[in-house]
């Protein structure tokens, strides 16, 4: 599974000129399942994702996470990210999940999410939706984490 994050002061989705999803302070987080991505890398990513330390200490250095600061979080499907880019003038997105297994996959993240970071909003974009994804980038600070197929070790 692929997530790209981005340190936000506020995020938002729009479908059809109507919120499904905002925060404030926190993390918006486009997410992608790719073949091959079970529920272990949905909770492996998950768990790398709300330790990961980008937000700033006392000294200003990146050392809290968004548990840490109980920021909000804002998931949002996203197939391009699994594009393959390598040859010719168009993606090609044979490397992302198929939409049911994507589909599956997304909402079981927001699940673990929901029950895991727990002190502070979890809200989300819709999948197969047409999303107008409007956010404030703080610094900005944005990190590219991926959990591949298989790379997660049983137990």
């Amino acid at each position: 599974m692929i997530a790209l994050l981005q340190r936000v002061t506020q995020a938002r989705v729009d479908v059809g000129g109507e919120a499904v999803g905002k925060i404030g302070a926190g993390l918006m987080v486009l997410l992608c399942a790719e073949r091959g991505d079970t529920e272990r890398e949905a909770a492996a990513l998950l768990k790398k994702l709300l330790s990961y330390r980008v937000f700033a200490d006392d000294a200003g250095r990146m050392n809290r996470s968004i548990a840490d600061i109980g920021g909000g979080l804002l998931l949002v499907p996203q197939f391009t990210l699994a594009a393959d880019t390598r040859s010719g003038t168009r993606p090609s997105f044979t490397p992302a999940a198929p939409p049911d297994e994507a589909c599956a996959l997304f909402d079981r993240f927001v699940q673990l999410a929901r029950e895991t970071h727990t002190h502070a909003l979890v809200a989300t974009g819709r999948f197969g939706a047409d999303m107008q994804v409007s956010l404030t980038n703080d610094g900005p600070v944005t990190f590219w984490l991926q959990i591949r197929p298989g790379e997660v070790r049983p137990g």
